[in-house]
């Protein structure tokens, strides 16, 4: 299983950006993470990653709390299906990609810079690590 964390839009808060990135090399310990920008109209998620399991974030999204988030990484490992994760950009997800997601999630009902939602979902990622292989840090 790998974790994949894309993004839309150009990266521009140097902090946000190494938050997520600590978040991530954390979560590296217990499966191979990776953090990237993507251009929609170069990229195809379905054809790169066939049998991933493709969850996009979205306002509109399924809200989640951290023990059910945890509860994906733990049936992606059991399946052994990589996860791709996708922040939208400034106008959201591509309107036929977000029909095509296996799941649509919701961060909050509050709107976040898209950095601090990368650093958010990052986080959360490790936490579900942490959670399933009862590392302390969840407290």
């Amino acid at each position: 299983m790998k974790v994949y964390l894309y993004f839309i839009g150009k990266p521009k808060d140097a902090h946000a950006n190494a938050i997520a990135e600590d978040f991530l090399g954390r979560a590296a310990r217990y499966s191979p993470c990776e953090m990237r920008e993507i251009r929609p109209e170069r990229v195809d998620l379905w054809g790169k990653h066939p049998t991933a399991r493709k969850i996009f974030l979205d306002p509109a999204g399924k809200p989640m709390d951290s023990t059910a988030f945890a509860g994906l990484i733990a049936k992606a490992e059991m399946e052994g299906r990589d996860l791709v994760f996708l922040i939208g950009g400034h106008d959201g997800l591509p309107p036929a990609w977000k029909e095509r997601a296996d799941l649509l999630v919701s961060m909050s009902a509050m709107t976040f810079p898209h950095e601090l939602a990368r650093a958010m979902l990052a986080e959360q990622i490790y936490r579900g690590f942490a959670t399933l292989r009862g590392h302390p840090y969840p407290r």
